[in-house]
C-alpha cells in the first residue's frame, strides 16, 4: 500500500475513533445523534425535534473539545517522540528524557503550593506555569549541552537531560514533602487527565501544536539524513548543531504545550511513533504526520477507558497509557538485546 493512503486511511480511522469516543460514556447517546448535533453546529444542519437539548450541551460542550484536546495533545506527544527519537538515534528516547515533563510538573507543583493566579486568566495559571517551566527546563539542556559539546552530540543532550531532570525532580519532591498537604493534588495532576477541558483548551493549544509541528516538517529531510549520523549528514552539508538545535525546540514546544494543558501521560511517545515505523518505514515525510495520527487515536482510546471503565468515576489517563506501555517498552528493549 502507497504511504500516501495509508497517511487517508489512518485519517479515516482516527476520525471514526473521534466519533465514537465522543457518543460514548455514561449518558446514552447514540452515534447517529452524535454526528447530527456535530453537524449541526460546524453545518449548521437542521437538528429536528427529537434530540434531547441536554444531549446537544453533553456533546457540544464537554464530549466534543476533550475528545479533540485528547486527540491533539496525543498527536503533539507522538511527533515530539518521533523526532526524539530520530535525532538521538535511540528508539527508546522520548521527550520526557530532556526535562519536559519534570519542568512542568514543578511548575505546576509551585502553583498548587503557593496558590498563585494570573490576573484575568486564573484559570490557566496552572497549565501556563507547566508549560513555560517545561521550556525553561529543555532550554537549559540545550543550553548546558552547548556549553559542554558545541556539536550537540546525541550522548550529551542524553546526558544533559538526565541530570537536569533528577535535579528538578528532586526540587519537586522537596516541596511535596515540605508541604505534604498539596501532595494529593500534585500528584494527580502528574497522572493526567482530560476532564472539564472545554473548548478554550482546545484553543490554547492549537496554535501551540501549528507552530511545532510546521517546524518539525520543515526538517524532515534533515532528519532523514541525521538518522545516519552525525559524520554522513556533515558531509551531506546538514548544519548538525543547529538543526538539532531547532528540532528539539520544535519537539519541546508540541510536548509542553500537551504536558501543560493534560498534565504527564507518558509512552504515548513511545508507542506512537514505533507503530508509525511499522505502516510508513522511517522517512519523517511520511512518519511525522502518521505518527500524529496514530498518537492522537491512543490518546483519545486511553481517555475513552479512563472515563468509561468505573463509570462514573474516572481513572488517570497516565495510568492506562503506563500499563499499556511499560510491556511495550521492555518488548523494544529485550528485541534489541536480541538482535545485538
Amino acid at each position: 500500500m502507497k504511504k500516501g493512503k495509508s497517511l487517508i486511511i489512518g485519517f479515516l480511522v482516527s476520525l471514526a475513533v473521534m466519533g465514537a469516543a465522543s457518543s460514548l460514556g455514561s449518558s446514552g447517546i447514540g452515534l447517529d445523534d452524535t454526528l447530527l448535533i456535530i453537524a449541526h453546529k460546524v453545518l449548521g444542519v437542521p437538528l429536528g425535534g427529537g434530540i434531547d437539548p441536554k444531549n446537544v450541551s453533553i456533546v457540544w460542550l464537554l464530549r466534543l473539545p476533550r475528545v479533540l484536546l485528547a486527540y491533539i495533545a496525543g498527536g503533539c506527544l507522538a511527533v515530539g517522540g518521533a523526532v526524539t527519537q530520530s535525532i538521538l538515534q535511540n528508539p527508546l528516547a522520548s521527550p520526557h528524557i530532556l526535562g519536559v515533563s519534570s519542568g512542568a510538573s514543578l511548575g505546576a507543583g509551585i502553583v498548587i503550593i503557593s496558590g498563585v493566579s494570573f490576573p484575568f486568566i486564573s484559570g490557566f495559571t496552572l497549565p501556563l506555569a507547566g508549560f513555560a517551566f517545561g521550556l525553561i527546563t529543555v532550554f537549559s539542556v540545550i543550553a548546558f549541552s552547548y556549553q559542554v559539546d558545541k556539536s550537540l552530540s546525541n550522548n550529551t543532550i542524553i546526558l544533559c537531560g538526565m541530570v537536569l531532570s533528577l535535579f528538578v525532580g528532586a526540587l519537586l519532591t522537596t516541596l511535596t514533602a515540605v508541604f505534604s498537604d498539596d501532595l494529593k493534588r500534585i500528584v494527580l495532576w502528574q497522572m493526567g487527565s482530560f476532564a472539564m477541558r472545554g473548548w478554550l483548551y482546545v484553543k490554547l493549544i492549537l496554535p501551540f501544536f501549528i507552530i511545532g509541528f510546521l517546524g518539525v516538517l520543515r526538517y524532515t529531510r534533515e532528519m532523514d539524513i541525521l538518522t545516519f549520523g552525525d559524520e554522513q549528514a556533515k558531509s551531506a552539508g546538514v548544519e548538525t548543531g543547529p538543526v538539532r538545535k531547532r528540532l528539539l525546540v520544535f519537539a519541546t514546544v508540541l510536548t509542553g504545550a500537551a504536558v501543560s494543558l493534560s498534565g504527564v501521560i507518558g509512552f504515548v511517545d513511545l508507542i506512537a511513533p514505533h507503530a508509525a515505523r511499522k505502516i510508513t518505514g522511517s522517512g519523517h515525510r511520511y512518519l511525522v504526520p502518521m505518527a500524529f495520527i496514530m498518537g492522537g487515536s491512543l490518546m483519545v482510546i486511553t481517555d475513552l477507558a479512563a472515563r468509561t471503565v468505573i463509570s462514573p468515576s474516572e481513572l488517570p489517563v497516565g495510568a492506562i497509557t503506563a500499563l499499556i506501555g511499560a510491556p511495550f517498552f521492555a518488548g523494544i528493549y529485550f528485541k534489541r538485546q536480541r538482535a545485538r
